[in-house]
């Protein structure tokens, strides 16, 4: 039998994950489309995000509340690749608050919030158990610096939001294998959505690579004249694509873009818009001990 103190503190917890769920869930709604039904993001009044999968192919879906509203919603803007859809509806809906997916740690506790049914929230929890990750494989999808987590991600889940423990937006939930589930970082979205409200195009340009961001040792980093901590590494990369033709091999630390730091997937995703599409670019990139220096010309970001 647990003690006072004990019980105490499990009330205090189960309390905190039914107020994040309550208040979470007034901006966590339903969306149906032909192919079934999943959940969404009110990202501001009139903006709902969710994931691609569940709108793909419709030009317009069914949108359900918590409190029993039907609406109808627009699909605005969409990138295939990265699992993300924008919304546009002609209602005033509840915004959720946002956080920051950068700097997530491992253990960090998280919620998984969906309702595919405009029903009741429903939720799962869990914890990060890893971040900035380079995920693909499924859908033709490829997620960079993607939040993965133990928590559920049960049908209908995908297009709901991640929560941090204080019910703040850390990404958007899309897919759940190996018991992993798999979120888009909020920050990731939020470039999407800010592209879009400045009508510029959403295509991305490609590389062909997965990468995860990776520590320079410090004789390293000093010896080359770096001039920075981090970098992103190699992982893989696909036949064909202008990495492959670049020259870059598994294990290069990518350092630069055009002569611009990269110290995250983030940084380079942030040059890999549209206007990198079909014009040379310089990398520069840590290959056994030595910086090499490589040019790249990103092609389509094949999002439709």
């Amino acid at each position: 039998m647990p003690s006072q103190n004990t019980s105490g503190i499990l009330q205090t917890i189960s309390g905190e994950i039914e107020r994040i769920a309550e208040n979470t869930g007034r901006s966590v709604v339903s969306i149906g489309s032909g192919h079934g039904n999943g959940s969404g993001i009110v990202w501001d009044e009139h903006t709902i995000v969710t994931a691609y999968h569940v709108v793909r192919g419709a030009d317009e879906v069914s949108i359900g509340t918590e409190d029993g509203k039907k609406l109808t919603a627009k699909v605005t803007g969409r990138l295939r690749r990265s699992d993300i859809a924008v919304l546009t509806v002609d209602a005033s809906l509840t915004p959720i608050q946002k956080g920051d997916s950068d700097g997530l740690k491992a253990g960090q506790f998280v919620l998984a919030l969906a309702n595919p049914f405009a029903s009741r929230t429903s939720v799962t929890s869990g914890i990060v158990t890893g971040a900035n990750r380079s995920i693909g494989g499924w859908w033709g999808m490829s997620i960079e610096n993607a939040v993965i987590t133990d928590a559920r991600v049960n049908p209908g889940y995908s297009g709901g939001p991640l929560v941090d423990a204080s019910g703040r937006m850390i990404g958007m939930n899309v897919a759940y294998f190996s018991k992993r589930g798999i979120a888009v970082p909020v920050n990731t979205i939020s470039a999407v959505v800010k592209r879009l409200a400045e009508g510029k195009p959403f295509k991305r340009a490609y590389l062909g690579i997965m990468s995860n961001p990776v520590a320079l040792p410090d004789e390293v980093s000093s010896a080359q004249n770096v001039g920075q901590e981090t970098g992103v590494m190699v992982l893989s990369i696909e036949e064909g694509t202008p990495a492959k033709q670049a020259g870059l091999a598994f294990g290069d630390v990518i350092l630069r873009f055009n002569g611009k730091s990269i110290s995250d997937s983030e940084d380079l995703t942030s040059f890999l818009w549209e206007e990198a599409i079909g014009k040379a670019a310089k990398l520069s990139v840590l290959r056994g001990g030595n910086v090499v220096e490589l040019t790249v010309t990103p092609t389509t970001g094949r999002e439709e």
